[in-house]
């Protein structure tokens, strides 16, 4: 039988309920101590997959992740930063940050000076050490990601100047702002 639930709580919950198993059963069966399935219960800690998946062994059940694409709401600015930085990660490559270097090592010395705070100034010293390592994978990964970190990251930006015009122009359009 299966159980479409979204969150570990209501999953382990559910299969609790209809195999009658209560807190303390379950603790024996498991080895879990009860305290922790009545956390995991409550939410006041959360359980990995693995610690839900052995939890729901012991009622004749298993876990099933199943996984979609969902579309990320971004407000005005962050799509408009996440769809130019994603086009100018169409143009990276070793060659093409040799040559974008001077453009970068400006751009960090100007936005030093005038960026103020945190994470701006760690994440300004994040761009600096991947630039300097030539961390080609990892820049691509701040540029095209939409987790919060990429999103802070390219707040401050030392890419700015690099995209083509015409390019910039036609992603702006695309994107329907």
């Amino acid at each position: 039988m299966i159980i479409a639930v979204s969150d570990g709580r209501e999953t382990l919950r559910e299969a609790m309920t209809r195999t009658g198993t209560s807190q303390s059963e379950l603790s024996r069966v498991s080895g879990v101590h009860q305290p922790s399935i009545s956390q995991f219960l409550s939410g006041r800690i959360e359980m990995s997959d693995e610690q839900l998946e052995r939890l729901l062994s012991c009622m004749g059940y298993r876990l099933e992740v199943v996984r979609r694409p969902v579309q990320v709401e971004l407000s005005r600015s962050m799509r408009r930063s996440w769809g130019l930085h994603r086009q100018l990660s169409t143009h990276l490559d070793r060659d093409s940050l040799e040559g974008w270097l001077p453009t970068i090592v400006e751009n960090l010395n100007r936005l030093r000076v005038s960026t103020q705070g945190q994470p701006h100034e760690r994440n300004l010293e994040r761009w600096a050490g991947m630039v300097e390592r030539r961390d080609v994978p990892g820049i691509r990964r701040v540029l095209t990601g939409l987790d919060v970190d990429s999103i802070e990251m390219r707040e401050v930006s030392p890419l700015g100047g690099l995209l083509p015009q015409s390019e910039r122009i036609k992603v702006l359009e695309g994107l329907q702002l």
